[in-house]
């Protein structure tokens, strides 16, 4: 009975020691693994492509092993996503370059040529500085008004939309004021219409410019992107009816031909960024497929939207057919449809405009 007792005793401290190297190795694996696909969790948020199945960690949660693999996966995440961050501010930093290049030419070009007072606080700006050149003699610079202007929405900004985006946003309000001081005005045409159409192309480009890289031109766009953003819909007609109040006063203080000019300006500006910025235009996506599970899971990691599943019929061959039924924003759905004809050669989709969203929308906020 002894011997039995002396078994029994070492069986019990075999199972309290293997409990306690139990206790010691998953628990920290454990950790790391969940660290890990947090990790990973945060990064797909960020926007890097991460749907391929390396990124799927869900298995190895236990051992000394899964501890390594774990810290591999977490710190390979980091780095990668350290460097799409990188090429991100990059392009962004040279697309702000770019627009704030577009928009100080066309101040000192098409809108010099025909003497036309752009929309915004670009308007307002060479409006109070010929306001007070007329009527006061005092010439000032032009980035000292364009600077002054938006430093109240620049501030408004910083806590309400995005604290990224302000900093672009400054950046390119700097750089256009600046450049817009050191270029020298030219003549390119004396036709006032060539002037205001092409005028009104550029400076609808130079905006969408900045607002592709996350920033704005400041002014009335920091309006336009706040109501925007608070409301999921497009602002830029109503910020064009705000400026054609503002035009009208420089019709009445100055001159009625080149105010409404200015406003087929603003037109044309407002159409192209109608067009070419579609953040807040919604598209429905009808997407038929064999591979409707793949496509989904694509979906949901790219644009973070979910979808409906309906099955069906196909009429022709008589087979089993899968529908899935989204709305994303317009953009998105250009991306969606690349991204699901990579996955099924033989999808079928059909992309509808939505006029309006009722019911909730994942809209992703600006940072």
């Amino acid at each position: 009975s002894s011997g039995r007792a002396d078994g029994s005793g070492r069986a019990s401290g075999r199972r309290t020691a293997m409990r306690k190297w139990r206790m010691e190795t998953f628990r920290p694996a454990a950790r790391i693994a969940v660290a890990a696909r947090m990790a990973v969790a945060a990064h797909q948020d960020a926007g890097p492509p991460f749907a391929s199945g390396v990124w799927k960690f869900s298995v190895l949660t236990r051992g000394p092993l899964a501890a390594r693999i774990a810290t591999v996966h977490l710190k390979m995440s980091q780095s990668i996503h350290s460097i799409y961050s990188l090429k991100r501010t990059t392009s962004c930093i040279l697309l702000i370059m770019c627009g704030a290049l577009l928009m100080a030419t066309n101040i000192n070009t098409f809108v010099h040529s025909a003497g036309l007072f752009p929309g915004g606080f670009t308007g307002l700006s060479l409006l109070l500085r010929e306001a007070l050149g007329k009527y006061c003699g005092i010439n000032l610079p032009y980035s000292l008004f364009y600077w002054g202007l938006n430093l109240i929405p620049a501030v408004i900004s910083f806590f309400y939309i995005g604290r990224r985006f302000t900093l672009f946003s400054g950046l390119m309000i700097w750089l256009t004021g600046l450049l817009a001081d050191l270029m020298p005005a030219y003549v390119l045409t004396h036709d006032v219409l060539l002037c205001t159409v092409f005028g009104g192309v550029v400076n609808g480009c130079a905006i969408c410019c900045c607002l592709l890289a996350d920033a704005t031109s400041g002014g009335t766009d920091f309006i336009a992107i706040f109501i925007s953003e608070r409301t999921g819909r497009n602002a830029w007609n109503a910020i064009f009816l705000g400026n054609v109040a503002l035009l009208i006063s420089a019709g009445l203080l100055f001159d009625w031909n080149r105010a409404l000019y200015s406003i087929i300006f603003q037109f044309t500006s407002t159409q192209v960024l109608n067009h070419i910025y579609l953040r807040y235009t919604k598209a429905t996506l009808l997407i038929i497929s064999e591979k409707a599970d793949e496509i989904y899971e694509c979906l949901r990691i790219s644009t973070h939207h979910s979808a409906t599943l309906f099955i069906g019929k196909g009429c022709y061959l008589g087979q089993p057919q899968k529908m899935l039924y989204t709305v994303v924003s317009s953009n998105e759905a250009r991306k969606l449809a690349y991204d699901a004809k990579k996955i099924d050669p033989k999808v079928f989709i059909n992309i509808l405009p939505s006029r309006e969203i009722l019911g909730r929308f994942y809209r992703s906020r600006r940072v």
